[in-house]
């Protein structure tokens, strides 16, 4: 439970702050899936740093940590990806709405995403055996 509201707390810090970036520069302009690419990566590279240390407690190989965070990272954001495509060019739906459902269901899918395959905890097994 802990991991999970230190998880919420990074996530809601960082994803408030790119859906308002979002909501402006596509205000200014500039189309909604080149917006989410662009925050997307920011965002995903500000949340490594909290997550790892802060929301998981991760002491494990960070450079494995980083493989991983980054495969979790393009699964997330083609679903995102997808999402846009089909509910906003496919649908007609706002893709401002779309886009605020979609924070919550990339969240959910990342947390489990991280907890289990980026920041696993070690397995202390086999030194319990010994």
């Amino acid at each position: 439970m802990r991991q999970l509201i230190r998880y919420s707390l990074v996530g809601a810090a960082t994803n408030l702050s790119m859906y308002g970036l979002y909501l402006l520069i596509t205000y200014l302009g500039v189309e909604p899936k080149k917006t989410m690419t662009l925050l997307y990566v920011i965002g995903a590279s500000i949340g490594f740093i909290g997550h790892r240390k802060w929301s998981f407690d991760h002491t494990g190989n960070a450079t494995k940590a980083i493989a991983r965070y980054t495969i979790a990272h393009l699964s997330g954001y083609l679903l995102n990806w997808l999402i846009l495509f089909v509910c906003v060019d496919q649908l007609g739906y706002a893709h401002q709405l779309v886009q605020g459902i979609t924070i919550f269901i990339i969240a959910g899918f990342l947390f489990l995403v991280f907890r289990y395959f980026v920041f696993p905890k070690p397995d202390n097994s086999n030194e319990q055996k010994k």
